[in-house]
């Protein structure tokens, strides 16, 4: 069993945004040489995500609307979180939400995705670098 580890840097300049990293993932699986395994891709910050869906700015200024009607950023006196000096509570909920990380089958050397999946990194508390890893396992 192989095992590869690397870490990507995202510093998203608006607070929220969504960012296709298919073709980065893509890479350190082809460079890796493992042929069948499992690929996971996780974001390593609380306020930001990784989900696998359609490429497709409506579905994506859906995604915007919906989050902040479920959890609106103002007023930010609403969150109890906000009370320690933070002004970021809405991000960790919107993250709950959008969830952690993703897995994916690696199948003949290649990412093993259905019809018109991509992966994403959501940022919802922006405007500094954070991590995100990706961790292949397989042969």
């Amino acid at each position: 069993m192989k095992s590869v580890t690397e870490y990507l840097t995202f510093n998203v300049p608006s607070r929220r945004g969504f960012v296709n990293i298919t073709s980065k993932i893509a890479t350190i699986v082809q460079k890796s040489d493992i042929m069948e395994g499992l690929c996971l891709v996780n974001a390593m910050h609380i306020t930001a995500s990784v989900f696998i869906n359609d490429n497709e700015s409506g579905l994506h200024n859906d995604y915007e609307k919906w989050l902040e009607e479920l959890a609106p950023h103002e007023p930010v006196n609403q969150y109890e979180h906000n009370k320690t000096g933070e002004d970021n509570a809405d991000a960790h909920l919107k993250r709950q939400v959008m969830g952690r990380e993703v897995v994916i089958a690696i199948t003949k050397g290649r990412l093993d995705f259905g019809p018109w999946e991509q992966i994403f990194y959501g940022e919802f508390d922006g405007r500094r670098s954070k991590r995100v890893l990706v961790k292949l396992l397989g042969e």
